[in-house]
C-alpha cells in the first residue's frame, strides 16, 4: 500500500468542511488505497485556523495559505477560499509543484482562467476543479444511456439551476454581490455547475444568446448601514446551441423562492427523454418510446448498486446518497488520477471551457445578439 496522499487545505467554511469530509471518508469508502492525509489546514486568520484544524481533523494549521503552498510535505494543495483569490493561490501552488484541487470558478474572469490553466498545463501536475454534481451515480448512468443511444438522436436539452439564498431583498450585501471578488453572480455561483452538467452530458456549448437581469440592485452593507449597489445579474436566461447541433435553454437564479438545489436538466431524444433533479438526486426519471402501448410514461430509477459508485456506500438501492458522497467520489477520483498519474475530470481545462460559455453568456447579454463560445488557446 503507498503513502497516503497528503492534503493542504485552503479555507474552512461549508466548502472547505465538505472537502475535509470528504478526505477523511474516501479510503474507508473506497479502500486504502484512496487514503488521504489532512496534513495541514489555513484559514482567513491563525486563530481560526487553529480551531478549524481541530475540527476538522487536521494534524496542524498553518499560520497563512502562503505556508500551505510552500511546505515541501503537502503534495495536494485544496483551494476553497472566495472566488477572486482562486487564481493567486492556484499559481503559486503551482509553482511549488504541487497538484492542485480548486472549487469553482477557477477565475473571476477568462483571461485569469487561461492563466491558471496555461501555468497547469506547463507545470505537468495534476489539477481539477469541484464540479461535484456530475459525479452522481445516475449521472454517470444518464451518460452511458446516452452514448449507448438509448434516448436515439437528442432533439433539445433542457437546464435550469434555482436557488434562493438571495431572493430576499433585505439579504445583506456580501462578497458574492460584488465583482471583483465573485466575478459574475448567479452565472458563476450556480450556472457553473449547470454548464459543466450539459458538457458532461452532451459535449461543449457552441453559441448562447442570453439575457441577465439583476433584480434587487442594491442591498445593505452590514459593515456600513448603508445601500451598495449589486454589481452583477441575479438572473440568466439563455438559448444555446451544443457543437452537435443540438439546442436548449438554460436558466439560472439565485432568487428563486422556494428552490434550495434546484440544479436540473431534461434531454429529449427520438427514442425517449430522461430528466434529473438534484432536489431528488436519488432519482432519473426515464420515458422509451419503444414502451408498450396503454403503460408509456415516465418510469423512475431508483439510484442502486447497479449504478457507477453507488455499492461502495450501499449495497442495496433506494437507499439513497447524500451531497457529501458526491464530493467522496469526487475525492477519489483525484487520488487515483494523482497516483496512476491519469487523468481526471472535469480538470483545470474544463474550468476555462465553462468561463468561456460564461463569458460568451455576458457578451450575448450585452449585445442582444447570438454569441460563439470562444475556445482558443490558453494563454
Amino acid at each position: 500500500m503507498t503513502a497516503s496522499l497528503t492534503v493542504g487545505l485552503i479555507g474552512a467554511g461549508y466548502m472547505g468542511r465538505a472537502h475535509a469530509i470528504a478526505f477523511h471518508g474516501v479510503g474507508v469508502t473506497f479502500g486504502p488505497q484512496y487514503a488521504v492525509r489532512c496534513l495541514s489546514l489555513a484559514d482567513h486568520s491563525a486563530d481560526s485556523a487553529k480551531a478549524s484544524a481541530r475540527a476538522l481533523g487536521f494534524e496542524g494549521a498553518a499560520a497563512s495559505w502562503q505556508d500551505v503552498v510552500r511546505n515541501p510535505a503537502v503534495e495536494l494543495v485544496d483551494i476553497c477560499a472566495p472566488n477572486y483569490l482562486h487564481r493567486e493561490m492556484a499559481l503559486a501552488a503551482l509553482a511549488q509543484g504541487k497538484h492542485v484541487y480548486c472549487e469553482k470558478p477557477l477565475a473571476t474572469t477568462l483571461v485569469e482562467a487561461r492563466e491558471v490553466a496555461h501555468a497547469a498545463q506547463r507545470s505537468g501536475a495534476r489539477c481539477f476543479i469541484g464540479f461535484n454534481y456530475i459525479c452522481n451515480p445516475l449521472l454517470q448512468f444518464a451518460r452511458e444511456m446516452i452514448a449507448a443511444g438509448e434516448l436515439g438522436q437528442i432533439v433539445s436539452v433542457r437546464g435550469r439551476y434555482f436557488e434562493d439564498y438571495l431572493s430576499d431583498a433585505r439579504s445583506p450585501f456580501t462578497w458574492r454581490c460584488e465583482r471583483r471578488l465573485a466575478g459574475a453572480g448567479a452565472l458563476a455561483d450556480l450556472g457553473s455547475h449547470l454548464i459543466n452538467l450539459i458538457h458532461f452530458l452532451l459535449g461543449p456549448i457552441a453559441r448562447v444568446s442570453a439575457v441577465l437581469k439583476t433584480t434587487h440592485s442594491e442591498r445593505v452593507d452590514p459593515s456600513s448601514g448603508l445601500a451598495r449597489t449589486v454589481e452583477n445579474e441575479d438572473t440568466a436566461h439563455v438559448l444555446i446551441e451544443l457543437e452537435s447541433g443540438v439546442r436548449g435553454s438554460l436558466e439560472i437564479s439565485r432568487i428563486a423562492s422556494g428552490y434550495k438545489c434546484g440544479l436540473a436538466a431534461e434531454i429529449v431524444g427520438t427514442a425517449g427523454s430522461i430528466q434529473f433533479d438534484q432536489e431528488r438526486m436519488n432519482e432519473l426519471r426515464f420515458y422509451s418510446a419503444g414502451s408498450v402501448s396503454g403503460r408509456r410514461g415516465f418510469t423512475t430509477i431508483l439510484a442502486g448498486p447497479e449504478h457507477p459508485d453507488y455499492a461502495a456506500f450501499c449495497p442495496a438501492p433506494g437507499h439513497g446518497l447524500g451531497v457529501n458522497d458526491l464530493k467522496v467520489i469526487e475525492v477519489r477520483n483525484i487520488v487515483r488520477a494523482v497516483r496512476e498519474n491519469g487523468v481526471a475530470w472535469p480538470d483545470f481545462a474544463e474550468g476555462v471551457r465553462v468561463q468561456e460559455v460564461m463569458e460568451a453568456i455576458e457578451v450575448s447579454a450585452h449585445s442582444g445578439t447570438w454569441v460563439e463560445v470562444d475556445g482558443g488557446p490558453l494563454s
